[in-house]
């Protein structure tokens, strides 16, 4: 299914248990869509057997500039997102309206945001500063001054308490949030990385970067990659987690693959957007749809139940294979929904953000503590 948003997306997420799917945009709003879907019975083609309903549910404008990092918190009961304001704002689901804001979270423009515990969330800015967010003390908890560029991507890791985070200045850091320190960072790699995941039970962190070599390190081993894969023609943009041994990637080509990692090897194709970079990937909570937005200022959900339903540890190549081949050119219904209007003030279209370079100005400890209170 594909939903037309009528300006550039930045980024999406799922609720943690409802059919819905948010997604903020260059021109500061933000949107909320439900999606239904039904597995049809008997024989037939894709289109037959999958049938999706969809409809927009609320759009309003947090930001009055772009709305980049968009995150589901409080168990699905608010929208966080984060904009080139330096703001983070809480919106209601339910209703669409304004909780609370943040008008001064970071000293530059958040990038990025991304849960942590049930409890707490992470930002990331331009300057390469990570601030942890603690909902329950309505504080910032943490601020960690790592990186001397933009934070691209972050992920968290449950059983240490510990948060990566990939950078534009091409390192990739380790940060103990019980500690409130800086564990380990790598050495500076050739590129910018775009993109970080961790997979084989935790033994290996995955990055993508903008040149379209993927870097692998092994745990507790981050000063330089273990090994290299190359085989995207551009740069992976977004990493997505299907098992320890398979992951996807989204690239500025377009192209939405499935990549087996230790062999390192091309498995398929789950579809593309015409040639316009990737720019997010997210699971829906059951993990039979993936969400994809791209510059082609779409939103696509893909039916993956085939593809979750094979993965297990030692994935074979040849049933897998054929299935999201197949699946790739299974083309779903377009749906069109209301269409925004770019910002015709709005320069950010024209900029190339994976471009900026940060000055590493250091961050105030701790801005606004009240962020959370409303909540």
């Amino acid at each position: 299914m594909e939903v037309h948003l009528g300006a550039l997306p930045f980024d999406l997420d799922f609720h943690p248990s409802a059919s819905l799917v948010s997604v903020g945009l260059i021109t500061g709003h933000l949107h909320l869509h439900s999606f239904c879907d039904g597995e049809g019975d008997g024989d037939g083609d894709g289109a037959t057997q999958q049938q999706q309903q969809h409809k927009q549910l609320w759009s309003v404008r947090p930001h009055k500039e772009s709305c980049r990092a968009v995150r589901f918190a409080e168990a699905g009961r608010y929208l966080l997102t984060g904009s080139p304001d330096c703001s983070i704002h809480a919106t209601d689901v339910e209703t669409g309206k304004p909780v609370a804001r943040l008008s001064n979270a970071h000293a530059s423009p958040i990038n990025r945001i991304i849960n942590a515990t049930e409890t707490t969330v992470a930002s990331g800015d331009d300057e390469g500063v990570i601030k942890i967010w603690d909902t329950r003390q309505n504080t910032c908890c943490g601020s960690f001054n790592v990186h001397e560029d933009y934070i691209s991507d972050m992920e968290y890791v449950p059983d240490g308490m510990q948060l990566l985070g990939v950078s534009g200045d091409g390192t990739l850091s380790l940060c103990n949030l019980r500690s409130n320190r800086v564990q380990a960072r790598s050495e500076f790699s050739e590129d910018e990385l775009l993109s970080v995941i961790r997979v084989k039970n935790g033994q290996k962190v995955v990055c993508g970067s903008q040149e379209g070599v993927v870097l692998l390190y092994s745990w507790g081993q981050f000063e330089d990659c273990s090994d290299r894969f190359l085989g995207h023609p551009h740069s992976v943009e977004a990493l997505l987690k299907v098992d320890e041994d398979t992951i996807l990637t989204g690239s500025s080509d377009g192209i939405i693959r499935v990549v087996s990692i230790l062999p390192n090897k091309m498995i398929g194709l789950i579809g593309e957007h015409s040639e316009f970079p990737v720019e997010r990937l997210a699971f829906s909570h059951d993990r039979a749809i993936l969400g994809s937005v791209s510059h082609d200022n779409s939103l696509k959900l893909w039916d993956v139940r085939y593809l979750i339903d094979d993965a297990e540890p030692e994935t074979g190549e040849n049933s897998s294979t054929a299935k999201v081949e197949a699946a790739s050119e299974d083309k779903s219904n377009t749906v069109e929904v209301c269409m925004l209007e770019a910002d015709p003030e709005e320069e950010e279209i024209q900029k190339n953000r994976r471009k900026r370079k940060g000055k590493g100005i250091a961050s105030s400890g701790n801005s606004s503590s009240d962020f959370f209170a409303d909540l």
